[in-house]
């Protein structure tokens, strides 16, 4: 389908800003590294600053690293319609994951500019601190800080992979801010890619985002007995990595044999001691389960501590399931999904409901104030991944339901 005429943005000015954006921290195959508070994280961070204050907003920063970029409204004294997502992006991370959130809010800011459109309410575009949480974990801590999920000073006192201080590189980077945290809004908007295939498959242009699916991390430690690979014989042995295996399989079986939409995941596994001719006797991994609805999330984990304790036993080891992260299903504000629907179906856009099934700051927001989401298709569904895609059309599709929903959100006089 063809683009209306008739769109309230500059779909052009947005795509040659995300290629803007995606020259730093680019990679050999096409994508982008920007790590949270790396130099490159700077950069991008600059680049946006910048692009802000060309378009006449006043930019604070507060004591996690957020950025708020506000746009005045007729009652400044009123909170403001806040619009964003996160610049930072996975080691090998595509140009659009969350970049397209914050510069399709620029976008509205700066067509808004364009038009002479006054709001209400004041107007901000937000960058949140790693929500990532590839470099420093868990993620969505600049939005966690904001919400209360998590406290500002356990948050500064996080360490890299890398051994780098959280709070330490806030000030290194230039972005250790002195606004307060407990930020005032409105509401939330955040515009991102889908990060799967449903609208493509399906032929949606935009996905009305009613909520996010409840998920649960764990960290898992698998205890054996280290010994040499040849005289310990087969029957006498307590490898750590065999009781392992079958865990993580066990976790497979727990996602395929789950009802409604369920995801289990295990993304890191480390043995120790990592040689040829020893038997591990310590293997560490990684879980993720998510489900949209509470009390199935709820039997998977059961489930899943279940089957890990019985091949514990099976195998003469032990194991210890650590509770690393979790937030419930998260519902958004109905009018605010009420109100990207109808904008998506006033320019006659192909729109459908859609679950979230990742993690975004918006989840977190959504604790605070009415918060929604807008989706656009990524191409073959596929994102942190190096080859994720738009068309330049669909992003201005998104910016253009942003737009509406934003300017109905924060008020005309």
């Amino acid at each position: 389908m063809s683009l209306p005429s008739n769109l309230p943005i500059d779909g052009q000015r947005l795509w040659d800003s995300l290629a803007d954006m995606a020259k730093i921290g680019a990679t050999a195959k096409g994508g982008n590294c920007r790590l949270a508070l790396s130099d490159e994280d700077k950069a991008g961070r600059d680049l946006f600053v910048s692009w802000c204050e060309a378009a006449g907003c006043t930019v604070t920063v507060d004591r996690i690293g957020n950025i708020f970029a506000r746009r005045k409204g007729l009652d400044d004294s009123l909170p403001p319609v806040v619009m964003g997502s996160h610049l930072d992006t996975q080691p090998t991370g595509g140009r659009f994951d969350g970049v397209f959130g914050v510069l399709a809010a620029l976008e509205v800011v700066r067509s808004l500019n364009d038009r002479g459109v006054d709001t209400l309410h004041p107007v901000e575009v937000a960058v949140w601190t790693n929500e990532e949480g590839s470099r420093f974990s868990p993620p969505m801590m600049g939005s966690g800080v904001v919400t209360g999920v998590f406290t500002l000073d356990e948050i500064l006192d996080k360490v890299a992979q890398d051994g780098a201080r959280l709070g330490d590189e806030l000030v290194r980077t230039g972005y250790a801010g002195e606004a307060p945290v407990d930020h005032p809004m409105h509401a939330y908007l955040e515009a991102h890619i889908e990060q799967g295939p449903v609208l493509e498959v399906e032929g949606k242009e935009i996905g009305v985002v009613t909520g996010a699916q409840g998920q649960r991390w764990y960290e898992v430690t698998v205890t054996g007995v280290e010994a040499h690979a040849g005289p310990t014989p087969m029957r006498l042995r307590r490898d750590a990595l065999v009781a392992a295996s079958a865990m993580v399989q066990a976790v497979q079986r727990v996602g395929l044999e789950t009802a409604g939409d369920p995801c289990a995941t295990v993304g890191i596994l480390d043995v120790h001691p990592h040689s040829r001719n020893v038997i591990p006797g310590r293997v560490f991994f990684t879980v993720d389960l998510r489900h949209p609805n509470a009390d199935t999330l709820a039997d998977m984990d059961r489930r899943f501590r279940a089957a890990v304790a019985a091949i514990a036993e099976q195998n003469g080891v032990g194991a210890e399931i650590a509770d690393f992260w979790h937030f419930p299903p998260t519902p958004f504000a109905k009018p605010l999904v009420d109100r990207v629907r109808e904008a998506a179906a006033g320019f006659g856009f192909s729109h459908r409901d859609i679950v979230s099934g990742a993690g975004h700051d918006a989840v977190y927001v959504a604790g605070k104030v009415p918060t929604a989401m807008i989706f656009i298709p990524c191409e073959d569904g596929i994102s942190h991944n190096e080859v994720e895609n738009i068309s330049p059309a669909d992003g201005a599709r998104g910016a253009a339901v942003l737009f509406e929903t934003l300017v109905a959100t924060a008020g005309k006089p």
